[in-house]
């Protein structure tokens, strides 16, 4: 079992305790959330599962807020840096903090990471790091600092060991992802930062991989970091099905029991039912990332956030969702219609330059090895950014039915540190990112589907008869719905 305040372990190196990062979100966002479609038929067996191997979080009962059956529940997610079975030495702090609202009547599932150095109050010690509260007081005090930050009720709380993470991929069938970039790091880099060492383009994670992935943090700040664990999160939602985790879902339970600890634990057979139908209910809705509008302190130890700001963030995590049902309608009577026609600009949209050569001389050495996947490249590109010494990257994917494909990524930076953007081109004509679009549009004869994450398109794809394309927006959406437009028309073949 685990133990907190007066009793904790020694601090891990930070190759080890960064492993768990996304460990139990993965568990409560998929497997809590989808396994209710069996919970249903079988109420006790499944229940009974989830009770044997779940360890409770003590002294949690009475900093959490009771809601009515059916209202919106918010659950706190903690990642620490504890390990099962280490020696008594310094107390432990939380590596990532979560907090997850399900609405079913809000049409979206609210995401929002908190940033672990955020400057705030912790009740009972004073100011310092939120992450703090951990190492003081466990979840209990984390818990009470969260509410004191939000003011909003926090119904359960669930603290993740980093071993169920690659456990739960693995189990899931790894997970098809966008990477932005390249990833790398051989052990050499100051901090004892954990080993990484991921190419750029969309690919199958698997266990380690993945932690990898969610976990890298050695040339990134904290917000970039959970733009990468959000991103991460939505897509394996978007992948994984009822079925698949409804036919495992013992499996998946044992999982979350042996590697995370949570108030549930302790709750009756019908406290769990109501969780798990409500989590069952919203997890057929979007994921919506809530970013936190935090900014660097003039302290560089802390990240601080504004009164106004801090409220609007609170205000959209609430009311994630609004007229989603009226904008689900307009997509969907949208659908049933031609793409829209949208005139093309005579003027590039700002911050964009036009850079052909560049991008020819860029992609000419993959052009030239292989016939069966056009290359197509950018002509317009963020005028501070530039391409990177990683891309082209020509590579082979496979499906899940194991049939292979080619593929290429073309990474560019946006200026911006911890921010790239891409060009992905495959032949694998149905890839899982390219699912449920939000809109269709029609452009200089190319029919566009574009993606949104709430108002800024995320992805932007097109099809030839060999081949699909996509332009990727970085982690933190940070090109233009404008510019993501005109790189994405701007797109041809060398020569042309």
């Amino acid at each position: 079992m685990s133990v907190y305040e007066g009793e904790g372990p020694p601090r891990l190196s930070w190759d080890m305790w960064k492993r768990f990062a996304l460990g139990g979100i993965l568990v409560v966002a998929l497997t809590a959330m989808a396994v209710a479609a069996g919970v249903l038929l079988q109420v006790h067996e499944t229940i009974a599962v989830f009770q044997r191997n779940s360890t409770p979080i003590p002294g949690i009962e009475n900093e959490l807020d009771e809601v009515e059956p059916g209202s919106p529940q918010t659950i706190l997610v903690l990642g620490s840096d504890r390990r099962y079975g280490q020696s008594k030495g310094e107390p432990p702090r939380s590596d990532t903090i979560i907090v997850v609202r399900l609405d079913p009547e809000k049409k979206a599932t609210a995401v929002m990471s908190i940033p672990r150095d955020l400057k705030v109050e912790i009740p009972g010690v004073g100011t310092g790091k939120i992450n703090s509260a951990y190492s003081v007081g466990g979840p209990k005090r984390t818990v009470q600092t969260v509410k004191e930050l939000l003011g909003i009720p926090i119904s359960h709380v669930v603290n993740v060991n980093f071993n169920g993470f690659q456990r739960a991929v693995n189990r899931l069938g790894c997970v098809y992802v966008d990477i932005d970039r390249r990833y790398f790091n051989d052990r050499g880099g100051p901090g004892g930062y954990a080993t990484i060492d991921l190419k750029p383009g969309y690919q199958r994670l698997c266990g380690s991989d993945s932690l990898d992935y969610v976990r890298y943090r050695h040339t990134d700040d904290d917000f970039v970091r959970a733009a990468r664990q959000q991103d991460f999160l939505r897509q394996a939602k978007d992948q994984i099905g009822l079925g698949k985790v409804f036919g495992d879902r013992n499996e998946l339970l044992k999982i979350f029991g042996r590697y995370t600890d949570t108030d549930i634990a302790r709750d009756n057979d019908a406290a769990i039912m109501r969780l798990i139908k409500l989590a069952y209910e919203s997890s057929k809705n979007p994921i919506h990332e809530v970013k936190f509008r935090a900014g660097q302190s003039s302290n560089p130890e802390y990240v601080e956030i504004t009164t106004d700001a801090l409220i609007k963030t609170i205000d959209e995590f609430i009311d994630v969702g609004i007229g989603s049902a009226a904008k689900a309608a307009a997509a969907e009577q949208q659908k049933r219609k031609k793409p829209k026609q949208i005139k093309a600009r005579k003027r590039l949209a700002p911050g964009l330059v036009l850079r052909q050569e560049a991008g020819e001389n860029h992609v000419l050495t993959i052009q030239t090895k292989q016939q069966s996947l056009p290359v197509y490249f950018p002509k317009a590109i963020v005028a501070r950014g530039s391409y990177q010494r990683e891309s082209p990257r020509l590579y082979d994917i496979y499906d899940r039915s194991r049939h292979k494909y080619r593929a290429y990524r073309i990474v560019l930076s946006q200026g911006d540190n911890g921010q790239f953007y891409g060009v992905q081109g495959t032949t694998w004509k149905a890839p899982p990112i390219l699912d449920n679009p939000t809109d269709e549009v029609r452009m200089r004869k190319r029919t566009y589907r574009r993606y949104f994450d709430g108002r800024r398109i995320r992805l932007i794809a097109w099809e030839t008869p060999k081949a699909v394309y996509w332009v990727s927006n970085t982690l933190s959406h940070k090109l233009t719905n404008a510019q993501m437009m005109d790189i994405a028309r701007s797109l041809q073949r060398i020569g042309q």
